[in-house]
């Protein structure tokens, strides 16, 4: 008999069961790139690097408020210098007080034991003991006006004891300013340094191409300054030959008292600054020059007053100091300095500022020119004053 399993038929394999792991981990996996995909495509973009251009300006940017913030450190530092020599000054009648107590205390020392001694023996007693009445009543006179400087003496002492209180009280509110300061000085030492290292970070991305890009945009703004500059030369000298002719045309008249002369000649205002017309200015000024000319390689370090390298206003006050004239430290104290003096009107050694918040000044060389520390990173150098917005001038002497 034929076996009944042989009629069997198989059964047919409609897949894998959904439980099983082969089907757990596809879906796992499947689950995990429609995750990565929905997030990539909501995620944010990168941000595109910036254009030289875009790097160039910010840079720039960048310098100018560190330049800004160098002013303001110089000026804290000034402060800074100017609390320290007071401090130094009261900490110094602090010490002259005590003296003055410890002298008064040794004098009341002083009283105190010939008060004790004298109260040692009773008026009785030193009448009898006495060589004579004359020389008791005597001894007791001196007491008297022993007691009389005594008190004195007390008073003195009372008052050193004032003085010497409220000058350390004095001395401990100048240390705390002090403290104050410096630690003001330190925050602005470090926001100078901040500024200087963003600016160095975007300038160290740049690729050597976008280097050299960015080397051919300065050199473009140096020309076009340079072209301004000369071109206001040429029609500052224009405007002089045409008041030459005039002159020439039209000469003042002379005679009696009108022979003096003011300086109309120029007719540009150029006789408005102090020894201006009588030659004592121009000396001055080619000794300002003549150093800062000395002083063209040296590098800008912010907050350098020389001699191997300079900020700004310190190249300016060195330059100045050379022809006698002390200017103070920051821009903003060397532009109230002197008289202020017209663009067109400028004459070489007249101080040249720059920027609505007076953040960079140069000395005016003529042609347009003028000498200064420009930013970090660059050199002492001869530059067009039109290579950056002008504020204003001032001649200092």
């Amino acid at each position: 008999m034929p076996a009944l399993a042989s009629h069997r038929k198989t059964r047919a394999r409609t897949g894998i069961r959904a439980n099983t792991p082969a089907v757990g981990f596809t879906t796992a996996a499947l689950a995990s790139v429609t995750l990565l995909s929905t997030q990539s495509a909501t995620a944010a973009p990168a941000d595109p690097k910036p254009s030289v251009e875009e790097v160039q300006k910010k840079v720039d940017d960048l310098y100018r408020q560190a330049g800004t913030a160098t002013q303001q450190y110089n000026k804290a530092k000034e402060a800074t210098e100017t609390q320290r020599k007071s401090v130094d000054r009261v900490l110094d009648e602090v010490a002259k007080s005590a003296d003055k107590v410890n002298e008064a205390r040794r004098s009341l020392g002083t009283y105190a034991a010939a008060q004790y001694r004298a109260g040692a023996v009773g008026p009785t007693a030193a009448l009898m003991f006495a060589d004579s009445p004359e020389s008791y009543f005597e001894q007791t006179q001196l007491m008297d006006r022993l007691t009389e400087r005594q008190q004195v003496a007390v008073e003195d002492y009372q008052k050193e004891q004032r003085s010497a209180a409220e000058q350390r009280a004095e001395a401990t509110k100048s240390l705390e300013t002090l403290t104050e300061s410096q630690a003001s000085l330190k925050v602005g030492k470090q926001k100078v340094q901040n500024k200087l290292a963003a600016a160095r970070s975007l300038l160290a991305d740049l690729t050597a191409e976008e280097k050299a890009r960015l080397a051919e945009l300065e050199r473009k703004k140096e020309q076009e300054a340079r072209r301004k500059a000369e071109a206001k030369a040429e029609e500052e000298a224009a405007e002089r030959r045409r008041q030459e002719e005039a002159q020439k045309e039209n000469p003042p008249a002379t005679g009696g008292d009108t022979g003096t002369g003011t300086g109309t000649g120029t007719g540009s205002g150029t006789g408005t600054g102090s020894g201006a017309t009588d030659g004592t200015y121009a000396a001055k000024a080619e000794k300002v020059l003549a150093f800062a000319r000395a002083q063209i390689g040296k590098p800008y370090v912010w907050g350098a007053t020389g001699p191997s390298s300079y900020d700004c206003s310190g190249l300016t006050a060195a330059a100045w100091k050379e022809a006698g004239v002390q200017l103070p430290r920051t821009t903003w104290d060397q532009v109230k300095v002197g008289t202020r003096v017209a663009t067109a009107d400028l004459l070489p050694g007249d101080l040249v500022f720059f920027y609505d918040d007076i953040s960079h000044v140069g000395i005016y060389k003529g042609d347009g020119k003028m000498i200064h520390a420009p930013k970090p990173g660059a050199n002492v150098r001869e530059e067009s004053i039109y290579y950056m917005p002008i504020y204003g001038s001032v001649r200092p002497a």
